[in-house]
């Protein structure tokens, strides 16, 4: 092990906290990981974590981190942090949390009562923006804590994300990143700032100016690292803690994804689509694209809501033989589970599967519910695992395509990061359905390598991103479309896959207004 600087990256993901170590070729030089609850839920549909759990998942993380690598804590050059996005946290006057933090899975809805008052609630009535509107105020987290634990909301001195959070833990500091400000907040995705005094987001919530952090862009300085912070990470007291940015922006960060003509895709709990823009571009009106990892950018993000969990819902239902048989033998059940894939033609003998399994806001619209069509008597398990993957590309192709038309830019290739991103068979039909080559990156870790990339622009380790991103990210495999196969998925995509949602919209729709459900 040489002396060279190394960036310590922490990434609070869903699953997981990790603890990584980068030098500046973008190398992963030690990991400690920690698995995590994602979450408790005291009612259906609630889902809810300690913030002091998370701080102490770090430590764990970080203890694994020191106890299997020879790198030194005196070589690290500075800290960074990227979280899971939407995650809330109500903190009083000495910075304790007054309640736990509510997870972007949770779905309790607050109530929505009458319209926006004054000249904006005529524009949305006009602009028939109200059923818009009213979803955003009843997915409000500090809507719902502020009607039903008002006594909460009174002590509430900060809101915070959970990356804002764990900034404040590591620096006593109240600034985050504003690549990390994702969710239910009166930020200004357009501007890259807290909205201004006069836009709707103040009047549809509780919040005030006060209970927000300071904004700094990627790549600026949070703070000092406090020595009981430093103490708790394994590390020197004073380091700098650099801002970096959510851990989707991270991922395309990571992934190389400077500019436009490059989909970079994330094969997570949550899947999505991404491309950098320097442009304000809505890949679906009215939805604006979320701050980029890159300062001054834009990611024009289209997001499948439960994605990739949806293959851990198909494992957990059905492949308890495979992961049996994977423990018994010592080897990791994906590579069971990618041989069930090949076991079953492309297309899966006809089924097709569309992968809304969580309704969204405008595309899909709140209505949406997941289907299956076209079961025969040929169809096994296998067909459905397959058609999961194979639906989740269709729609991220479909998303793709909105990017495309909305930006006016092609997408030319493709890279592919997340845990999905892992899976060989996965990678192959991306490929064939979006007709692209699909690359890997060189690490899974992905979210942490873009924050070690903001952290090493800061920190001058690197003079700009463009040569960060040169000299840290490349691709590890890439995987080529077969155009056979191509062209038997083109047409299920263009002639069955595009045809579904619009013509089972109103179907779902009289299933909500009949159940109840989806609310």
């Amino acid at each position: 092990m040489n002396d060279s600087p190394l960036i310590l990256a922490i990434d609070n993901g869903t699953q997981s906290v990790r603890a990584l170590l980068f030098d500046a070729r973008g190398n992963l030089v030690g990991k400690g990981k920690q698995e995590i609850e994602p979450y408790f839920s005291d009612r259906p549909g609630w889902a809810e974590q300690h913030p002091d759990y998370f701080w102490e998942s770090l430590g764990v993380a970080c203890d694994k981190l020191w106890q299997s690598t020879d790198a030194r804590p005196d070589q690290i050059a500075g800290v960074t942090v990227t979280t899971q996005r939407g995650t809330v946290i109500n903190l009083d006057r000495d910075g304790n949390p007054l309640r736990p933090a509510i997870i972007w899975l949770d779905q309790r809805h607050a109530r929505v009562e009458g319209p926006v008052p004054g000249l904006w609630g005529w524009l949305f009535r006009l602009a028939r923006l109200e059923d818009t509107i009213a979803r955003f105020r009843e997915k409000t987290q500090a809507n719902w804590i502020e009607q039903n634990q008002p006594e909460i909301w009174a002590k509430t001195h900060k809101f915070l994300l959970l990356s804002g959070y764990l900034n404040f833990r590591l620096t006593g500091q109240y600034r985050d990143s504003t690549g990390s400000q994702v969710g239910y907040l009166p930020f200004d995705y357009k501007k890259h700032s807290w909205a201004g005094k006069h836009d709707f987001k103040w009047q549809t919530m509780p919040v005030t100016p006060e209970q927000l952090p300071d904004l700094v862009a990627p790549g600026d300085r949070i703070g000092d690292l406090l020595p009981e912070a430093a103490r708790h990470l394994g590390v020197p007291e004073g380091l700098p803690v650099i801002a970096a940015a959510s851990d989707k922006a991270c991922e395309v960060l990571g992934s190389g994804g400077l500019s436009p003509d490059i989909g970079c895709m994330s094969y997570g709990t949550t899947a999505t689509i991404n491309t950098t823009s320097p442009r304000y571009i809505e890949p679906i009106r009215l939805m604006p694209p979320y701050p980029a990892a890159l300062p001054r950018h834009y990611s024009t993000e289209v997001m499948i809501y439960r994605g990739f969990w949806m293959v851990s819902w198909f494992k957990r239902e059905f492949g308890l033989r495979e992961q049996k048989i994977a423990e018994q033998q010592g080897i990791e059940p994906e590579t069971l589970f990618d041989e069930l894939v090949r076991t079953v033609p492309p297309g899966s003998m006809g089924l097709m599967l569309q992968p809304y399994w969580s309704p969204g806001v405008r595309e899909p619209g709140p209505e949406a519910k997941g289907a299956i069509l076209g079961f025969g008597d040929v169809h096994t398990r296998a067909h459905i695992y397959r058609a999961i993957l194979e639906g989740l590309a269709y729609a991220l192709r479909e998303g793709k395509e909105r990017i495309e038309k909305r930006s006016g830019v092609p997408i030319r290739k493709l890279r592919v990061a997340g845990g999905g991103s892992q899976s060989d068979a996965a990678m192959q039909l991306t490929a064939d359905i979006f007709g692209l080559p699909a690359e890997r990156p060189h690490t899974f870790e992905t979210s942490g390598l873009g924050a070690a990339i903001d952290a090493a622009v800061g920190l001058g380790l690197h003079p700009d991103f463009e040569s960060a991103v040169s000299a840290m990210t490349r691709v590890g495999r890439c995987f080529y479309p077969d155009p056979d196969t191509h062209v038997l998925y083109n047409r299920l995509y263009s002639e069955v896959y595009l045809e579904m949602y619009p013509r089972l919209k109103p179907i779902y729709r009289k299933i909500r207004d009949i159940t109840g459900y989806p609310r």
